[in-house]
């Protein structure tokens, strides 16, 4: 490797990190606007009719969730951006190179907390479409070179992927590996998103619930999850590029 190659890689990790320090800062804008126009997610779910706080139940069944984790090989992978799909790859490559070396499906388990702006890829496709989720949380569809429409990772076509092969959260879900979201940026984000559309925050965050996928579990919050995954054994590991 020669100088010049040092210099680009110090310059793409600088632009890495000050765009990871841009998102982090919007993200706590965003929190401290939302915790003043709703009081945050209590009295927000409090104007919501009790049949219909389906998130509350979910939330509650959180820990118990975490119950699930087996195998003697464990790790949670933290999905706090879209990282060009490099969350679920990783995922994906954790469960072939343990197969590679003797350990089945059944003796492992990968944990991946979508937290922050990873959450769009835990909601249906109709959702994507309808509240421009490609556009907001900066997602392109490789196939189309435009901002995704439809979770692209859930199941993948040909080209979403940098190569063929890798499993989508679904496949990934058949094998064992769990998936949850977290219910602060859920919060968050309906309600500014409402508030862009002029929209109802409540409407739009029952919305955004009742799109989860199937298997998707809605924790209190991502760092939550991080923290309860570890607690049930996960070796911990960033799940960027």
């Amino acid at each position: 490797m020669n100088f010049n190659d040092v210099n680009s890689k110090n310059d793409n990790s600088r632009n890495d990190n000050s765009r990871n320090e841009n998102s982090r800062r919007q993200f706590i804008g965003k929190l401290a606007a939302t915790a003043a126009f709703t009081g945050m997610a209590s009295p927000l779910l409090a104007h919501v009719p009790a049949g219909q706080k389906i998130e509350t139940k979910a939330i509650g069944e959180a820990d118990a969730w975490f119950k699930n984790v087996k195998g003697k090989h464990r790790i949670i992978y933290d999905a706090s951006e879209p990282h060009d799909g490099f969350p679920f790859i990783w995922t994906w490559v954790f469960y072939q190179t343990n197969n590679q070396t003797g350990t089945t499906d059944n003796d492992m388990t990968a944990v991946v907390v979508m937290r922050h702006n990873a959450i769009p890829f835990a909601m249906k496709d109709e959702l994507w479409e309808k509240y421009n989720f490609g556009k907001t949380f900066n997602v392109t569809d490789n196939t189309t070179k435009a901002p995704a429409t439809r979770n692209v990772y859930y199941i993948p076509k040909d080209g979403d992927y940098p190569v063929p092969g890798i499993d989508g959260i679904k496949a990934l879900q058949d094998r064992g590996a769990m998936f949850c979201v977290c219910d602060m940026a859920l919060t968050v984000y309906s309600s500014m998103t409402a508030q862009s559309m002029g929209l109802d925050p409540v409407e739009v965050k029952k919305d955004w619930v009742s799109g989860i996928m199937p298997g998707v579990q809605i924790v209190p919050s991502g760092v939550w999850a991080v923290g309860r995954a570890q607690e049930h054994g996960c070796a911990y590991c960033y799940a960027g590029g």
